[in-house]
Formats: structure tokens, C-alpha cells, sequence
């Protein structure tokens, strides 16, 4: 009987070492952080360049069910209303807005599918004066292998004079 103890706690041990040894491997499998935030900044640069063009399109950004909270506002809600409300403000401003986009860090899933963005952007006139600044958040999710936004805010700046 005395030697069954042994036998068992040398099956045990095995199993936790391979056990160990496979969790060592899943976790060497390491997603490249910062070729994801290269990749998110890509995505913000198409954005403006398309933003900043004045010809707002589906640039592959949104999700077809993202939401996007911008201030003062109630949620806007598919990418179907989001891309209406940036093309009202690009004719409410006549085309003359620049926006740039700036990732500053990203938080990404273990296996790679969700990314928080959190970023600074800018918005600039036709005589490049700055007219807002401020902080976003996006999430990301990959979907068909790419990246698109599932939800996304801001929040500016720019401090309003009281009444």
C-alpha cells in the first residue's frame, strides 16, 4: 500500500507540470500590443483623412451596430445614424474642419478581439486656429479579421463661458 502514495503523487505531479508547461505555451502566444496600436491609429488616420476630405463615407470604421455618445447629445445609435450625423457636421461647418487623431495607449485583450483606445484629438479651422480638443475612448472589436468600432466617446476640453 505504501507504494501506491508515491506512484499517485508522481502521476499528480506530471500532469500539473504538462498542465503548467501548456499555460506557459498559451501565454507565450502573446498579442503584439503595439502592432495593434499601429493598426488603431491607421484606422483614426483613414477616419480624418476622410472626416477632413469632407466626403464622409463608410470608411470600414463603425460596426454596423456600433454606438457613439457625443456630448450633448443622445446616443447615436448604427453606423447607418452615425455617418448622417458626421455628414451633417461636416456641411454645418462647410467642409473647413480639420479633425487629427492621436492613440496614446491601448488595452488589449488577451486574445487580441477587443481593444480600448484611449486617444486626444483636435479640431482645427480653415486658418488652422484650434477650435476643440479633448479626450476619446473606443472600443474595438475584430470582426472578419479586422478591426471596427463597437462604441466610442469623447469628451472636450474646451471649457464654455458661463452665463
Amino acid at each position: 500500500m505504501k507504494r501506491k502514495y508515491p506512484s499517485v503523487a508522481l502521476i499528480g505531479f506530471t500532469v500539473a507540470l504538462f498542465a503548467c508547461n501548456a499555460q506557459q505555451k498559451e501565454s507565450a502566444s502573446v498579442v503584439d500590443k503595439e502592432q495593434i496600436k499601429k493598426e488603431i491609429q491607421a484606422k483614426e488616420d483613414e477616419f480624418a483623412a476622410t472626416y477632413n476630405a469632407a466626403v464622409v463615407k463608410d470608411i470600414g470604421y463603425y460596426a454596423d451596430d456600433a454606438q457613439s455618445f457625443f456630448q450633448n447629445r443622445p446616443a447615436l445609435v448604427g453606423k447607418e445614424a452615425i455617418v448622417e450625423f458626421l455628414k451633417a457636421d461636416v456641411e454645418g461647418t462647410g467642409g473647413k474642419h480639420k479633425i487629427s487623431f492621436k492613440t496614446n495607449d491601448v488595452f488589449v485583450s488577451n486574445d487580441g478581439n477587443l481593444v480600448v483606445e484611449v486617444g486626444y484629438f483636435t479640431v482645427v479651422d480653415s486658418t488652422n486656429t484650434g477650435i476643440n480638443k479633448g479626450n476619446y475612448m473606443s472600443v474595438f472589436e475584430k470582426r472578419n479579421g479586422k478591426y471596427v468600432c463597437v462604441r466610442d466617446m469623447s469628451a472636450s476640453d474646451i471649457t464654455l463661458p458661463e452665463e
